[in-house]
């Protein structure tokens, strides 16, 4: 009896990123173009790993978002106000799915919607409290819009 592998076979590993990967592609395959998804997995340990990814159209669209948000001086009070008026929130077992539709937070980025004073202060006892925590002076302000394009997201410091 001669048994030959027609497909590739998968190889037990402690390197969850193939599988992570093939999931995100999936994931974004049941998505609207122009929409970006952030994609938690949470892990047996406690741990998560997070995920971006962009459906036909939305990394160019995305990146220009940031700029014009940017601009406008948005900041991070703005990206969550922002983002909860046009997310969809999914889980499949323990993936939890962010998706934002990129045209209507365009529209809301170049008509000036803002976050409240009270997310904003929210934000800033978080920080504050943090940077207590550390034993560190936290930057006066608020951190920038956060990003929902790939050239902002890969940046390391806000």
């Amino acid at each position: 009896m001669n048994l030959t592998a027609t497909r590739p076979l998968l190889v037990p590993t402690g390197n969850p990123t193939p599988v992570e990967k093939a999931a995100v592609e999936g994931i974004a395959d049941g998505f609207d173009p122009e929409t970006f998804l952030w994609i938690t997995f949470h892990r047996p340990d406690g741990g998560a790993r997070v995920w971006y990814a962009w459906t036909a159209g939305g990394a160019p669209l995305g990146d220009q978002i940031d700029d014009q948000a940017l601009a406008a001086g948005l900041n991070a009070a703005d990206w969550f106000h922002i983002g909860d008026r046009h997310c969809q929130h999914t889980t499949r077992g323990r993936i939890e799915i962010q998706a934002y539709a990129l045209r209507p937070v365009q529209a809301d980025v170049l008509s000036g919607v803002r976050g409240t004073d009270d997310r904003l202060a929210v934000i800033m006892r978080v920080i504050d409290r943090a940077a207590a925590e550390l034993g560190q002076t936290p930057r006066p302000g608020c951190p920038r819009w956060l990003g929902v394009g790939p050239a902002l997201l890969a940046r390391r410091t806000p």
